[in-house]
């Protein structure tokens, strides 16, 4: 097979699995689980109450949110550092609403337990960071609940729920916690969204198309944590249990409302006069930022709590190139430059394989005498052809798929960077120069209307920015600077318009990508200059 055909079948998996990926993103490492239609012990969802209900107030530098005092259910939940849009009036992400809610508690089939419409009784008027709230409930039986919300200088809240039973009677119950979204909307993204979890230490992803179509999903574990997630924010709970804690990933329909529910139950726990019980529990409403959740996971011992970030399948390879994209981003200040430097580095990784590449295709090129010789010689005869061009490599020591070993090899590394620009929070609305104002974006330039000076209607896949097209001419150029071994092949007429579709391919992606990849293009051109001059090829 020649380089450049080999080069073709490359760039043809390249582009197809990145069209699969968009249109058809899917969950990865995820592990078998069982799907119910019906799941034991499931208690109806009701989504909180009206937001004109008693509440208090939760702040410090990073959310402002309610406890509603009806159901005592986290709502309203502001990020601070987040805006919706770029605009100077955009109002703070927000990742919980009346409908749209995080709680913990308790249920019971032998006492009264709150409900989504009780009213708790608070021992403060607002929730500040490291000053407790206490919320307070007693069933007529004499059971009495108490609920303490403590919360960082971050987005974590530790949540303490205590079942006492004051009562002359045995009381059974048992912990819950759960995540409901009503509705949630989701963009076409390659990052996954839906529900994640850690459970026994294995990571379940579930989309919600998923649990709508086939059912619940239900797990069981001891330790780990479950939430519902978009691109960039998540809304989890995290427990720890001496028995089994039963979890499930589901949907009702109410109305007209699409219910989903991530849900944690443990088992019945038998409480006599006078006892009582307690389960701590860690609430997260926020961003999926790498440096956080992992500070998290060892801080608070939640297992694998980084993998709320998708990863994908080169795990081992995303997780160090966005700890490095981190890195750069705060030393340099500008997204845009980190995402350049950290192309230039793999590509000065990349040097000393891209070096012996191209000297084994110069050692191959010098062969093209003998190896015509022996195709004219042995033409028809192809086992002999072979077993003669073996020989010959051999003889001068040369391997004629060297010429694709960085190719290969760059297939994992892009696959990585192609992830770490997708899921990094840091690119969201990250501004690079001039009209780039956020690299999480497609480049809003576009090239056939010069810009917007001649404001006539185009076709939406002709709305290409200067990116797209800086990155379509500089993939041609590096195509014609690939030395081929044969001087008489043609080019595969295919090989030929992949810059030109890649052009409109990468049109509608995120501008950070493209920047990396158009720099990387230049980057790719420099060296093989210095490879030839080096080489004297």
């Amino acid at each position: 097979m020649k380089n450049k055909d080999v080069l073709l079948a490359i760039v043809l998996g390249l582009l197809a699995f990145m069209v699969v990926d968009f249109f058809f993103p899917k969950t990865a490492r995820q592990s078998v689980v069982q799907t119910q239609a019906v799941v034991e012990n499931a208690e109806e969802v009701k989504p909180v109450v009206a937001q004109d209900q008693p509440y208090v107030p939760v702040h410090n530098k990073r959310v402002d949110g309610r406890i509603s005092l009806r159901g005592a259910a986290l709502i309203d939940w502001k990020l601070l550092d987040y805006k919706e849009t770029l605009a100077a009036d955009s109002p703070k992400v927000q990742v919980l609403s009346a409908h749209n809610t995080a709680q913990s508690g308790f249920s019971s089939t032998t006492t009264d337990v709150p409900q989504a419409d009780t009213l708790w009784k608070a021992d403060q008027k607002k929730l500040t960071e490291n000053r407790p709230l206490t919320l307070r409930w007693r069933n007529a039986q004499g059971v009495e609940f108490v609920r303490v919300f403590l919360l960082d200088d971050n987005y974590m809240l530790t949540v303490t729920d205590r079942a006492i039973n004051r009562s002359q009677q045995k009381a059974v119950v048992r912990w819950r916690g759960q995540i409901t979204a009503v509705n949630p909307s989701t963009e076409r993204s390659t990052v996954h969204q839906g529900f994640v979890g850690v459970m026994d230490d294995v990571l379940q992803e579930e989309t919600f198309e998923t649990v709508k179509k086939d059912g619940q999903k239900r797990f069981s574990t001891q330790k780990g944590w479950l939430g519902i997630t978009s691109k960039y924010w998540l809304t989890s709970i995290a427990f720890e249990s001496t028995g089994m804690i039963q979890t499930d990933y589901r949907y009702q329909q109410q109305q007209a409302d699409d219910v989903y529910t991530a849900q944690a139950l443990s088992e019945e726990r038998v409480l006599d006069p006078g006892q009582s019980t307690e389960q701590v529990s860690y609430v997260f409403v926020g961003p999926k930022e790498y440096r956080l959740l992992s500070s998290y996971q060892q801080a608070l011992n939640i297992p694998k709590f980084d993998l709320a970030i998708d990863f994908g399948w080169y795990f081992f390879l995303t997780k160090p190139f966005l700890l490095l994209l981190g890195w750069f981003y705060q030393w340099i200040g500008n997204m845009g430059a980190a995402i350049l430097l950290l192309a230039t580095i793999v590509r000065l990784l990349m040097l000393p394989v891209a070096s012996k590449s191209f000297e084994s295709m110069a050692k191959m090129k010098k062969l093209q005498p003998e190896m015509a010789q022996l195709q004219a010689m042995y033409k028809n005869d192809k086992m002999r052809l072979n077993q003669e061009m073996l020989l010959l490599y051999k003889k001068h020591h040369v391997s004629p798929a060297s010429g694709c070993l960085p190719v290969f090899i760059q297939i994992p590394v892009f696959f990585s960077l192609y992830k770490v620009l997708s899921v990094a929070i840091e690119m969201r609305q990250a501004p690079f120069i001039w009209w780039i104002h956020d690299l999480s974006a497609p480049d809003p330039s576009s090239v056939f209307t010069l810009f917007g000076l001649v404001p006539w209607p185009i076709p939406s896949f002709l709305n290409l920015g200067v990116l797209p097209v800086l990155m379509g001419v500089t993939m041609y150029i590096q195509q014609k600077m690939t030395p081929t071994t044969n001087p008489d092949q043609k080019t595969n007429p295919a090989l030929q318009w992949m810059p030109i579709l890649f052009t409109f391919m990468f049109g509608r992606m995120a501008s950070g990508l493209v920047l990396y990849w158009t720099w990387s293009n230049i980057l790719s051109m420099i060296q093989q200059r210095y490879i030839m001059r080096k080489t004297k090829a």
